[in-house]
């Protein structure tokens, strides 16, 4: 029997199995067991990726355009970058990753046009793990549906599951600490367990970690668990947009999670790059050199709640080492040039001075 098929039979075997507090140690165990053969198979590959999949990283973030064949994908980012993504009114056209950049608020943004996912993408079809694999190293995942056939969001967000992408999740808080002797010891700081001991004992017989100990600190199922024994997860936000809006005629947006466009009329466009721009949680910092004008032209970009440490190693290591301190001027300070430490959180819009030892 091949891997596929095992995963097959597992994954019948938990929709066969009702779910009550009977059932829960031996289905805990089960998806401890098919998350070991999922991982298995995306490590086997799916052949060499070819070219145009290696894609560079670059500008200040980069977010992923995930969705079926001729959904309007590549006139999206066309009509939001100067890329030349093929454009045609059928399937497939698309075979390679196109990269374009998007300039927003003094913000680079690299948008990728992936091509259409298919169903059995995280199995290896239509090369499916390699196109998986380019939005795994995305910032945001940006679904683009068609408007005049919404349906598949449910069944792409899956295909993503599949292969380690947890959307719009914080990672589980799960420490895990393995020891030589002294058999599994489990702390919860959470008063109501959702996963019981011996489910979570049976997850960690599952991956051979007989010796450990282990602090919860959330009300944890047994995917979370898995998630957290894995280590290998990504989290990252997403957003849905509905193209071809113009066709059913609505262009209002009435759903914060979603953007309704038309890339072919360029309706809309500016509240997606705006709604692009919120969802990735920048923060843009311009520098001050002491006894110089600041440079509001191009800004520091950080993630938000970003402190002054986090600034000074963007810059570079001597900025840290030779740190006295930092001045600030704007949201984050007190008054017009506050003297703060590292550990001073910043705003969007800050002007910051580090001073160095001499």
């Amino acid at each position: 029997m091949g891997l596929e098929e095992k995963i097959s039979e597992v994954e019948q075997e938990i929709r066969k199995t009702p779910y009550n507090k009977a059932t829960q140690h031996h289905i805990g165990k089960l998806k401890a067991k098919l998350a070991k053969m999922r991982e298995q198979q995306i490590s086997q590959g799916s052949g060499k990726g070819g070219a145009g999949f290696g894609v560079k990283k670059t500008g200040d973030a980069t977010v992923a355009f995930v969705g079926y064949p001729s959904v309007g994908k590549s006139t999206l980012l066309n009509q939001l970058t100067n890329a030349e993504s093929a454009v045609g009114a059928y399937d497939f056209t698309t075979v390679d990753v196109i990269p374009g950049m998007m300039k927003y608020e003094n913000v680079l943004i690299q948008l990728l046009d992936l091509p259409g996912i298919i169903t059995g993408a995280g199995k290896g079809k239509g090369r499916g793990r390699e196109i998986l694999s380019v939005a795994r190293n995305a910032d945001l995942i940006v679904f683009v549906l068609d408007a005049q056939k919404m349906q598949g969001l449910k069944r792409l967000r899956k295909e993503l599951y599949n292969v380690g992408v947890r959307l719009d999740q914080k990672p589980p808080k799960v420490k895990i600490k393995r020891k030589s002797q002294g058999g599994i010891n489990i702390t919860s700081t959470v008063d109501e367990k959702k996963l019981p001991i011996d489910s979570i004992k049976s997850i960690l017989n599952e991956y051979r970690h007989h010796n450990a100990d282990v602090t919860i600190a959330e009300k944890i199922d047994e995917e979370r668990f898995i998630d957290a024994l894995q280590a290998n997860r990504v989290y990252i936000p997403s957003l849905v947009v509905i193209n071809k809006a113009d066709l059913v005629g609505k262009t209002n947006n009435d759903n914060p999670d979603s953007v309704w466009v038309s890339a072919q009329k360029a309706l809309n466009l500016d509240e997606l790059k705006k709604t692009i721009f919120d969802k990735l949680n920048f923060i843009r910092i311009y520098l001050k050199p002491q006894g110089e004008e600041a440079d509001l032209e191009e800004p520091l970009v950080l993630k938000k709640n970003s402190c002054v440490k986090t600034l000074c190693q963007s810059l570079h290591r001597d900025f840290l080492k030779y740190f006295r301190y930092a001045q600030v001027w704007g949201k984050s300070a007190k008054h017009p040039g506050q003297r703060v430490g590292l550990n001073h959180v910043l705003s969007d819009g800050d002007v910051v001075t580090v001073v160095k030892e001499r």
